[in-house]
């Protein structure tokens, strides 16, 4: 089962869309100046139980677009799940992951996938040499230019 720290609707996360994102605990990446280290600790948060979660999204219901998990791919079956869930309600649906790609059953339930962990140097998605990689798995299309602001 599934646990979060936080739970919140973003703007920014996923270009054009409303998310209702999660940050899943027990990350096992461990990016070194991770800005959610809180998300680490395996069992700290929430459970994030599939009553709990289609009750968010009844109450959420024409107001999002989309379902933003950061992380949880460590725990693919419940993670698909929820995904599922989530394109019942016929919202789209994003993975935020540090691993540089997830597994075909996870990708054939997404819409989005951000890809690649933090590297401070190399800076985030809003930054040109970065190396995270953000997808329209829909199309395969690399939209990380939706990020960049000049």
């Amino acid at each position: 089962m599934l646990r979060y720290s936080a739970e919140q609707v973003v703007f920014q996360e996923v270009p054009g869309e409303v998310s209702l994102a999660y940050t899943i605990t027990g990350c096992p990446v461990g990016c070194k100046g991770c800005h959610s280290v809180d998300s680490w600790p395996v069992g700290s948060g929430e459970t994030l139980t599939t009553d709990y979660f289609a009750a968010r999204l009844a109450q959420y219901r024409n107001l999002i677009t989309c379902v933003l998990f950061l992380g949880g791919e460590w725990q693919p079956e419940a993670l698909i799940e929820l995904l599922k869930l989530s394109r019942d309600a016929g919202l789209k649906t994003c993975l935020y992951t540090g691993y540089d790609d997830v597994s075909l059953a996870l990708k054939q339930q997404l819409t989005y996938l951000k890809t690649g962990p933090w590297i401070a140097e190399l800076g985030g998605l809003d930054s040109p040499t970065t190396n995270q990689k953000f997808y329209d798995l829909r199309n395969q299309q690399l939209l990380n230019c939706r990020f960049i602001t000049t």
